[in-house]
């Protein structure tokens, strides 16, 4: 089975620099973005039934933007007035500096790793073990923060502050592709949602990430390409060596 026609069910990239144009003009696939899902903020309401209180911590661990956006957004919402002594711990630089669209960076203290992974950050947030940490998380989330929290005795809280939830097809839409790239379990609901009929298409399944790939399985499809582990943590990597292989003349 050749692979001509590739769709990645997230939002189209924003730089022209993605790999996915690469591999799209090296081997001539066409390869298209269409969301599959959505991301929305918890309610002020959905919150309080946690129980958490924010203004307990003294420091956040943000671990995308997403979580910076719906942890000031539900701050807003809830009236809290976050204390310029609040310490913020972050995967990435980048993800640093995002903090800016909220607040004044250099009045804050702000620390991130360098590889945009939480082992990398781990031993940053030990050095400042007695800090009292919240955690912002999606509703869809594995337990490695929290196990490696637990493993130092490192005071925290988890707060889901945002969720992922499935977005619709339109009637005249539909999947004519070789190839789909799947991200989270929300998104394979959405595909079985839309098209119950997909496991008889015959079209190969990619993923991101052991949940998804958990989710293929239970919806009992073939899962054909994995990325996201140690072994292969790219899935552009991943899709051009699957590309390669299977448009072999």
């Amino acid at each position: 089975m050749k692979i001509k026609k590739v769709l990645v069910s997230q939002p189209k990239p924003a730089s022209e620099k993605s790999p996915y144009y690469s591999i799209a003009e090296k081997y001539g696939v066409k390869i298209d973005f269409r969301p599959f899902v959505k991301v929305e903020s918890l309610s002020a309401k959905d919150f309080r039934k946690q129980k958490v209180s924010i203004l307990d911590h003294t420091a956040v661990i943000f671990t995308s933007r997403h979580a910076i956006d719906h942890f000031f957004t539900l701050c807003t919402e809830l009236r809290v007035n976050v204390p310029e002594t609040m310490k913020y711990f972050c995967l990435s630089e980048t993800i640093a500096l995002y903090i800016q669209k909220y607040i004044q960076y250099r009045k804050r203290k702000i620390f991130f790793g360098q590889n945009g992974k939480f082992s990398d950050l781990l031993p940053i947030i030990i050095k400042h073990s007695t800090e009292k940490y919240l955690v912002p998380m999606s509703d869809t989330h594995t337990d490695e923060i929290r196990n490696a929290l637990d493993k130092h005795k490192i005071q925290h809280t988890e707060a889901i502050m945002y969720r992922t939830v499935s977005v619709d097809f339109t009637p005249d839409e539909d999947i004519n592709y070789d190839m789909l790239l799947l991200f989270t379990p929300a998104g394979v609901h959405t595909l079985m949602n839309n098209f119950p009929d997909f496991a008889e298409r015959g079209i190969a399944i990619g993923c991101f990430g052991p949940t998804t790939a958990k989710a293929i399985k239970d919806a009992g499809l073939h899962l054909d390409l994995q990325a996201g582990t140690a072994e292969v943590p790219s899935i552009t990597a991943a899709l051009e060596s699957f590309i390669k292989e299977h448009n072999q003349d």
